[in-house]
């Protein structure tokens, strides 16, 4: 489902991206690991399509997004790839439920039809209580949980995740995982994790190890 080929990426004269080769099948957790200043955050904004390789070619579901013009790529990042970051990065003057829904009004939704599915993702992740709090009344896994659902809201191929539970305590974190699992198995939701959390790593369906710009 996606597939990325000699990605090469430098910053100025240092090289942080290597030529990596990767290939991620519809329903995989993968994780990536390592040292920090090997390249991960880089290769998943590469993967994010925030960022533009300096070599190599992305595709996702058979689509080069770096070939779309910046109104369709745009488009396609929004319809395609869900994000969820170490700082949940919410609005914090919006409710649970109006932060859910910004990713679908974007897209075109009706406000009728985002506010429902953000409710019925809200009640997935047993939050429907809290669809009217804003950022600054929920605890820490909370306001993750509510990424997670605006990660989600629009069906997205893959949902890629930066340090997801960095900035949480281990009971919350586990939470969080369990979260990752339950929807890959319910809605064969594909994740790809860049973490230093080893208990994660170490549940997913496959652990990859980057150091120096390449995966070992």
């Amino acid at each position: 489902m996606l597939k990325a080929s000699n990605i090469q990426k430098s910053f100025d004269h240092l090289q942080i991206l290597k030529g990596i080769d990767l290939e991620i099948a519809t329903g995989e957790i993968v994780s990536i690991v390592g040292s920090s200043g090997a390249g991960k955050t880089t290769l998943l904004q590469i993967l994010g399509t925030l960022d533009t390789p300096d070599e190599g070619t992305i595709e996702i579901n058979g689509v080069n997004p770096f070939k779309l013009s910046s109104k369709k790529l745009s488009a396609f990042r929004n319809q395609h790839i869900g994000f969820i970051f170490q700082f949940h990065q919410l609005l914090p003057e919006f409710t649970a439920l109006e932060n859910i829904t910004l990713p679908a009004l974007i897209k075109g939704v009706s406000m009728k039809d985002a506010r429902a599915e953000a409710y019925r993702l809200l009640e997935v992740l047993g939050l429907e209580e809290r669809s009217e709090h804003k950022p600054s009344e929920l605890s820490g896994g909370e306001q993750q949980r509510i990424a997670v659902a605006r990660s989600l809201i629009n069906k997205p191929s893959v949902i890629l995740a930066d340090e997801p539970s960095g900035n949480l305590d281990s009971k919350n974190s586990r939470e969080l995982h369990e979260l990752f699992f339950k929807l890959r198995d319910e809605f064969n939701q594909t994740f790809v994790i860049v973490t230093h959390n080893e208990d994660l790593a170490k549940l997913t369906d496959r652990k990859l190890t980057m150091s120096d710009g390449q995966i070992l």
